[in-house]
């Protein structure tokens, strides 16, 4: 398994497809245990048994308190505004960092809307070879395209492989900011700024105190091994600086949500009792 940013693709679809298992899970999603490579696949069934799946749960809360309902109410949190969009109107979907993401396969209300998936070289070959695996081909709307955020340029990769920037777009980034340099990330916002009135940016990043060690919300252990150990995040904001970030480049935050507005708004009515970490946060933002 790499070490880097792209070997952090595969956690996410493990616990949504672990999940499924649940009476009531966070997000309905049927596609992510048959995209998983051998050992995904085999460690999501082995969740069907309910003390297993509290172990795994257990292992990846010791980590970092609250990561389990933060990495399932970030997926749903996203897919409600970008089902909204596309009910209202969109012309493409881009999904930056899409490492093993399932919604141009599973969301029925994106057929025949324009996906692109961006993520590093490595990353896009291992979904390439899945979906091929799984679906024989990949569907006509959908286009992998490899970026390397911090060296290529995002908007001429992105035009190589058919993308119009005056699309009204819905931008998914979901899980991706805090692997990126401060400039790198910059340089991204910069390129979506280009996009016209009407597209529209959900995101996520982790808190620049968490980074700095100012507050560890719990997950110190996260913290010595993303931050001190393995030098994998970077890039941070704090939940104050989000709106003028985001102004920078012609973006206008409509909503920002922690474990509050996620507990609230997806883990109580399911009946579960999980917290929800602090850590990360998800935003949507608009272009007017």
């Amino acid at each position: 398994m790499p070490q880097g940013p792209d070997g952090t693709a595969l956690g996410p679809t493990v616990i949504v497809a672990a999940d499924q298992h649940e009476t009531s899970p966070l997000i309905r999603d049927d596609v992510a245990r048959r995209i998983l490579p051998t050992a995904g696949r085999l460690t999501a069934a082995s969740a069907a048994w309910r003390p297993l799946r509290k172990l795994l749960v257990s292992a990846t809360e010791t980590k970092m308190p609250g990561l389990w309902a933060s990495m399932l109410c970030r997926k749903r949190f996203i897919d409600d505004k970008l089902l909204a969009a596309a009910e209202a109107g969109l012309d493409a979907v881009v999904i930056l960092g899409a490492g093993f993401d399932t919604r141009a396969y599973r969301l029925p209300s994106l057929q025949g809307i324009p996906v692109h998936e961006v993520d590093l070289p490595a990353n896009i070959a291992r979904k390439d070879a899945a979906l091929r695996k799984v679906f024989g081909r990949l569907p006509e709307t959908v286009t992998l395209v490899p970026v390397d955020f911090e060296t290529q340029k995002l908007a001429g990769e992105l035009g190589k492989h058919g993308y119009r920037g005056a699309q009204r777009t819905f931008f998914v980034w979901e899980a991706v900011t805090q692997y990126l340099t401060e400039a790198a990330v910059r340089r991204t916002l910069r390129t979506l700024s280009a996009a016209p009135a009407g597209s529209k940016l959900a995101f996520t990043y982790i808190r620049r105190d968490f980074l700095d060690g100012t507050e560890t919300f719990g997950a110190r252990a996260a913290y010595d091994e993303f931050v001190v150990k393995r030098r994998l995040w970077h890039f941070g904001l704090n939940p104050d600086e989000v709106d003028a970030f985001l102004a920078e480049y012609g973006w206008h935050t409509v909503e920002q949500c922690g474990p509050a507005e996620f507990t609230d708004r997806y883990v109580r009515p399911s009946g579960r009792d999980l917290p929800v970490s602090e850590v990360e946060r998800s935003v949507y933002a608009e272009r007017r």
